[in-house]
């Protein structure tokens, strides 16, 4: 049995964590002892490890929070095979955003070298919202915001082509690295400018008022999530190795 102290230095967080935890129902109910002390038991340890790791990732974007918090929650229900599977949905997601990333990344650099699409393809807005993983409200939002201007027919109907698609994946992960809108529309007119320059686009930016570049965005996006898998790995391990010593 550990009390509320030495479980938290064992964890590595403030006692008054340990408790919020509790009041959160991250870990199960902690059993008192006559003296009104919390008396934490090894299943408790497990829970705050399950939690620690799980909040170790730096990305708060909604699902990615959710998804992490939903792992805890089964954990401090004692749920730990329903926290599994949880935990690997959560590394699906993470491997799925990641990608996204390095697709931005490469995007990025062929916008800002002058490639465009030759193809002659045309989408609606709907289902550009499809293939992006968006609502067709979003894309609309981010036009009514400048990010982007999409051509239109003879009609007035928009019609969005390769170039566009390539232009809104890389808003959707700058928006996912939390850049504002107004940030965002500042960065990516600053490197249209710089177009075909001899810019270090992988230099990681420390103000980006005043040095934007939308690849050093995404590096960090890359990093953050490289570790958000890593230990998504992690939880994996841990709630299989306890499911294996339940059996």
């Amino acid at each position: 049995m550990y009390k509320t102290k030495e479980i938290a230095a064992i964890v590595g967080v403030h006692s008054n964590t340990v408790r919020i935890y509790e009041e959160w129902r991250y870990i199960s109910s902690v059993p008192r002892s006559e003296n009104g002390y919390r008396m934490y038991s090894d299943m408790h340890l497990f829970q705050l490890k399950i939690a620690r790791v799980a909040f170790r990732c730096e990305i708060v974007q909604g699902l990615i929070r959710a998804k992490a918090r939903a792992i805890i929650e089964a954990s401090g229900k004692e749920h730990f095979t329903q926290a599994l599977e949880y935990a690997q949905s959560y590394l699906s997601h993470l491997q799925q955003e990641y990608n996204r990333a390095l697709e931005a990344i490469e995007l990025s650099e062929q916008w800002m070298s002058g490639i465009k699409s030759t193809s002659t393809g045309t989408y609606t807005r709907k289902e550009v919202a499809q293939i992006l993983d968006l609502s067709p409200e979003v894309v609309r939002n981010w036009e009514r915001n400048g990010l982007i201007t999409v051509p239109r027919l003879s009609n007035g109907s928009r019609t969005y082509t390769e170039n566009e698609i390539k232009r809104l994946k890389i808003i959707r992960t700058l928006r996912a690295a939390h850049y504002s809108m107004s940030a965002i529309l500042r960065l990516m007119n600053q490197t249209e400018n710089m177009s075909g320059t001899d810019l270090n686009i992988k230099q990681v930016l420390d103000t980006p008022e005043d040095h934007e570049d939308i690849i050093s965005v995404t590096d960090r996006l890359i990093y953050s999530l490289e570790q958000a898998i890593e230990s998504a790995k992690e939880l994996i391990l841990l709630l299989w190795e306890k499911l294996q010593l339940e059996k």
